[in-house]
């Protein structure tokens, strides 16, 4: 169907196996970098007198520029792929990619406001919880199987947020009002419902897409949209004229502190996103959702060390019980493959006691 290489799909050529776990890596690495330094720069802006929801919803995806270095680049200056830019990317899809960013622009407002008023480890916990939600919808929308580590794994994640929530007034900095503490929390709660929503859905789209440029394409317009709709709350909230107030009144690290973290911001939010459409495109919905929850403890462990979160006996077992629910998903996973491996060797010692040479169907010969 294609002639480029770079633009088959990745689970169907197994001479590109090696380039696809290559790829793989780098997105876990990127998603790795971006969840934690996205998360604890954002608090940063906060904790240093930030007041804006909208500035911190407008920084996570103002960054999508910096797509277009990686979408133009591979075909006009290293010539690695012989695909142009937005080739086959129809009306159909730009619509999808427009009406999935405004849901990923609110998604990031509720994100900003629980940001804006919980630590950054009560946060991080929280947000695991929308692997519950992403379990469900994965099976409504994509039928993904449930099997017992799955299953395990969620079960064990949501206990992690039961048991925070009912000891999350122990943790509720003396300063914040009740009102405010439980607005945070249940704007993350709807943070990680939207994003868990998002998951499959794409993991949907992301089956008529037939190459890693056109996850990337979509990331940009995707990501277009959601800073259209933050622009038009910054115009509302008069954001843009309070920015050069902010940074230079209110802000007590001073302008150029305000602005290099708005600028790193925005870089590292470019690595979350990337990670976590490479990761769905790759995987799976469910797969993507387990691995960034698995970094909900990195970000647990970012809060305490750089901003002295409270890390107390609740907040401790809720962490052992993500680590705990996330290792029993990944020995399934282990499993699962250790099987298929040794039918996929019963299945190569047949053809060979049978000849070892089978005539192809012509379904097969066109895959």
């Amino acid at each position: 169907m294609m002639n480029d290489p770079s633009c088959q799909e990745h689970k169907r050529s197994p001479s590109s196996k090696k380039r696809y776990m290559i790829l793989l890596l780098i997105t876990y690495f990127s998603l790795f970098v971006g969840s934690v330094s996205s998360t604890l720069v954002s608090k940063f802006y906060f904790i240093h007198k930030g007041s804006s929801l909208w500035v911190s919803t407008w920084v996570q995806s103002a960054g999508f520029p910096l797509l277009l270095l990686l979408i133009y680049l591979p075909h006009h200056l290293f010539k690695c792929t012989g695909r142009r830019p937005f080739t086959r990317f129809t009306p159909k899809l730009l619509l999808l990619s427009v009406s999935i960013g405004l849901m990923l622009g609110l998604n990031n407002f509720l994100f900003s406001w629980g940001t804006s008023c919980l630590p950054v480890s009560t946060g991080s916990l929280l947000l695991s919880s929308q692997l519950a939600f992403n379990l469900i919808l994965s099976v409504i929308i994509v039928k993904q199987k449930i099997t017992f580590s799955n299953f395990n794994c969620v079960i064990l994640l949501t206990l992690a947020s039961v048991l925070l929530a009912l000891s999350s007034n122990h943790d509720r900095p003396k300063e914040l009002s009740r009102a405010k503490y439980f607005a945070g929390f249940f704007s993350t709660i709807g943070a990680g419902l939207l994003f868990a929503l998002y998951l499959p859905v794409m993991e949907m789209i992301y089956k008529k897409v037939y190459c890693y440029g056109m996850v990337i394409e979509m990331q940009l317009v995707m990501e277009m949209a959601a800073t259209a709709l933050a622009t038009v709350g910054m115009a509302a909230d008069h954001g843009f004229s309070e920015m050069k107030k902010e940074s230079e009144t209110v802000f007590d690290l001073g302008p150029k502190a305000y602005w290099l973290t708005l600028a790193f911001n925005m870089v590292t939010w470019q690595f979350a996103f990337m990670g976590t459409a490479g990761l769905v495109f790759l995987t799976t919905s469910l797969t993507g959702g387990i691995c960034m929850t698995a970094l909900m403890a990195a970000n647990v462990l970012g809060g305490v060390l750089a901003y002295g979160d409270k890390f107390g006996g609740g907040k401790m077992v809720s962490t052992l019980l993500c680590l705990w629910g996330f290792c029993s998903y990944v020995y399934g996973m282990h499993v699962k493959m250790k099987e298929e491996k040794e039918e996929e060797e019963e299945e190569e010692e047949k053809n060979d006691d049978n000849g070892g040479s089978i005539e192809l169907l012509p379904e097969q010969q066109m895959v």
